[in-house]
């Protein structure tokens, strides 16, 4: 009979870091050891906790399975992938579902199983660097179309080699970024009540900031006379980002009437509460938006979605790639042109443009 992990098995904090607890977490050491690791290498503390909650779901599902990690083969992979796509069950609620006491899976999101399973891969190259004579079990697929950043530059960089992408993946429908219209914005706006709110969404909404870096600001980081923040991004990767002077301005009256007095370095924290002083957390951003999105009935009104306004609104003004891409903070300009395709007005005047150069080219024959 599979063993009940809900008690036996969780994921928790520790140090820095995050590791797998509780009376079944010895059979698991691997894991820790692996989440350590991604800790060392100064990833970022949201992917090592996605990983960790992600590495706990599949180790309750070997559990349940009768399975340990060193007997895990391809085909083992492979149904743990497909548990992940289990059709959704009368009576429950669908997508992103779970049981926290079986850690079976009801119908998760393609991006959702492909994040798992790339955990899991990650766990078994770990295992692999450590151990060079294990057989991994992770399929290998196709090589990956494009190498990252760090394996192009270089005098040799021309001859370096895609790496094998896993197949343990779903494909995955890519969706164009949407952003807000105008009535939904002036909406959520206007439903804002202190500057701290207003400050950190006109930072998403003009000057394009994701969440995390909004939170991760601190008060040295923004020169509310110039106009500039010094934004850490994804990789710890430093940029400089424009602030609007309205924006500025708030900020600054935050700081004058609304900051409660503390040692906090970083800009945003709690004002009111048990916790006020403290850093503003992910979960206390999530819940201001969701207050004021059921308050204002904008559904879309999620703080990503503010960024993804901006980057629409740099397209259609016809913002060249390469600037957009640096105000974004992208590492990739693919990421960047799919702004360009939300804009159908920008492309018909890069068309209407290229076909009177043409016109005037064949005049001129």
């Amino acid at each position: 009979m599979a063993r009940e992990l809900g008690h036996e098995l969780s994921a928790a904090p520790c140090d820095g870091s995050w590791s797998l607890v509780g009376p079944a977490a010895t059979d698991f050491e691997l894991v820790n050891d692996y989440l350590e690791y991604l800790a060392d290498r100064r990833y970022s503390p949201r992917t090592v906790r996605s990983y960790a909650f992600d590495l706990l779901h599949f180790c309750r599902w070997l559990a349940a399975e009768g399975i340990g990690l060193d007997e895990v083969k391809t085909d083992t992979l492979l149904r743990f992938l497909g548990s992940c796509r289990e059709a959704v069950l009368p009576g429950q609620h669908g997508g992103n579902v779970f049981d926290l006491r079986s850690g079976r899976s009801a119908g998760y999101a393609p991006a959702t199983v492909n994040r798992r399973m790339a955990a899991v891969s990650g766990l078994f190259n770990f295992a692999e660097m450590r151990e060079p004579a294990m057989v991994n079990p992770v399929p290998k697929g196709a090589a990956a179309r494009r190498s990252s950043k760090a394996e192009r530059s270089g005098l040799l960089g021309h001859l370096a080699r895609p790496k094998p992408r896993s197949q343990l993946r779903l494909r995955q429908p890519r969706r164009l970024p949407r952003g807000l219209e105008r009535k939904e914005v002036q909406a959520l706006l206007a439903s804002l009540r202190s500057d701290r709110d207003r400050a950190i969404a006109g930072l998403m909404l003009f000057s394009g900031l994701r969440s995390a870096e909004v939170l991760g600001l601190r008060v040295g980081d923004i020169d509310i006379g110039r106009g500039w923040a010094r934004v850490v991004g994804k990789g710890d990767k430093e940029r400089r980002a424009p602030i609007d002077p309205d924006v500025a301005g708030l900020v600054q009256s935050y700081l004058l009437a609304e900051r409660p007095l503390t040692s906090e370095p970083r800009l945003f924290v709690v004002a009111k509460g048990p916790h006020r002083g403290q850093p503003l957390s992910a979960e206390g951003l999530r819940r201001v938006f969701r207050y004021h999105r059921d308050k204002t009935g904008v559904a879309a009104g999620h703080p990503h979605a503010l960024r993804h306004t901006f980057g629409t609104a740099l397209a259609e003004a016809g913002v060249d790639l390469a600037v957009m891409q640096a105000l974004m903070g992208h590492d990739h300009v693919d990421s960047t042109a799919a702004y360009v395709h939300l804009s159908p007005a920008h492309v018909r005047r890069s068309y209407d443009q290229a076909r009177a150069r043409q016109r005037a080219q064949q005049a001129g024959r």
